[in-house]
């Protein structure tokens, strides 16, 4: 972690960097809710803003006349644009673009993928075996989703140690070094450019394939479309869920009351993952002002960049009852952690599959843990937040 002068008004500086706001941003969200539902900040390149309520973040999520979607990460210095589609896009380009991938996670789809999920979680548990003590971030949360998304794009699953580096170059170092994320984009390009040359060869029925061959207003997908969307779902469909899944997990393992309750009602599951998600959502995402607006008092400039945390948003006790209590019987649960709008993640069918299926099979496995005394969890910086060391001790 590289040296930041300390926080001392989060209301006008801001800053998702602070260890502060790393290891317990939910105090930082409540107050400013109260006092300045939207803080600002100038430490990032043409200024930032930070609304904290559910209906702000709503607005802003839907308002495509004044945000664009075209940089989704708040970073210190912009990067030049890079497409992403379709989580870049805005309209009229958004729509084709979304169209394109549905058919690809449609539930149907993704319940193909139970099985493998399934022998995926399994094997990580096996490997854990006997053992006292494991990572449930390390060990197991961050394996599952590198593996079941190399299965879909037809990439070794081996190689995610590759994958799991660029996530850390992208949405951590190259927020403050533009250096870094241009380095791993240029790597995923080059990792990407292989493969399409290995499926022109001989197609297959992956998602590279499936993009290669798809029909875009009668031609096929240019090449930087292509490349945006590979990246999109490489980055996109890891790191996140290892986030919720990890987070899930670090919940029953501090909360015994409610992890002996999901082991004795394993049909409570579902309810209790909506919650972990409302509770702890992974992911922020940003926009970009294109026209001067004001929202919640505050004037937006253009140029100006958001951060559009949904994370907060489930959080306002102006939308939720009892917003700061994990309640894993709360049958109400209109959350936000798949975003809202058009941008709604295209992955939640799957983001659920993963979460659901990782934790049944680690509480029928392990149905007693805890948090390791003497040891602490580390929360990931800045856009996804989710845990990275998760200590844990396995009760026989």
């Amino acid at each position: 972690m590289d040296s930041r002068t300390p926080v001392e008004d989060w209301a006008v500086d801001f800053d998702h960097f602070d260890p502060q706001w790393t290891s317990d941003p939910y105090p930082i969200w409540d107050d400013l809710r109260s006092r300045c539902p939207v803080a600002t900040s100038q430490r990032f390149e043409d200024g930032a803003y930070f609304p904290t309520r559910y209906e702000d973040v709503r607005e802003i999520a839907y308002d495509s006349e004044h945000f664009s979607s075209r940089r989704v990460i708040v970073r210190e210095h912009k990067l030049p644009l890079m497409p992403g589609p379709p989580i870049t896009s805005d309209p009229p380009e958004h729509t084709p673009a979304r169209k394109l991938l549905l058919p690809a996670f449609a539930p149907k789809e993704i319940a193909k993928l139970e099985e493998r999920t399934r022998a995926i979680c399994r094997s990580l548990l096996d490997a854990i075996g006997d053992a006292a003590e494991c990572d449930g971030a390390v060990d197991y949360a961050q394996h599952i989703p590198v593996r079941v998304i190399a299965h879909m794009l037809g990439v070794p699953e081996g190689d995610g140690d590759l994958f799991r580096r660029w996530i850390q170059k992208v949405l951590i170092e190259g927020v403050r070094d533009p250096a870094a994320a241009m380095q791993a984009v240029h790597e995923m390009n080059a990792y990407f450019n292989a493969q399409i040359e290995l499926r022109r060869a001989s197609p297959g029925d992956d998602l590279i394939s499936y993009l290669l061959a798809a029909d875009f207003g009668g031609k096929p997908l240019s090449e930087a479309h292509v490349l945006g969307t590979l990246r999109l779902l490489l980055i996109a469909g890891i790191d996140t869920t290892w986030s919720g899944i990890g987070a899930s997990l670090w919940h029953l393992a501090a909360h015994p009351a409610d992890r002996a309750r999901l082991v004795a009602e394993p049909g409570l599951l579902p309810t209790a993952i909506e919650e972990f998600l409302r509770a702890y959502s992974p992911v922020t995402m940003a926009r970009e002002v294109t026209k001067e607006t004001t929202l919640g008092g505050c004037p937006f400039k253009p140029g100006g960049q958001v951060l559009l945390s949904f994370p907060a948003a489930n959080r306002d006790p102006e939308k939720f009852a009892d917003a700061g209590r994990v309640l894993i019987d709360r049958a109400e649960n209109p959350h936000a952690a798949f975003g809202l709008g058009r941008h709604r993640c295209l992955g939640s069918n799957l983001a659920r599959l993963e979460m659901t299926i990782a934790i049944e099979e680690w509480l029928k496995r392990f149905p007693v843990f805890t948090v390791t005394e003497g040891k602490t969890t580390t929360w990931s910086e800045g856009t996804v937040r989710g845990p990275r060391l998760l200590p844990i001790t396995i009760r026989r």
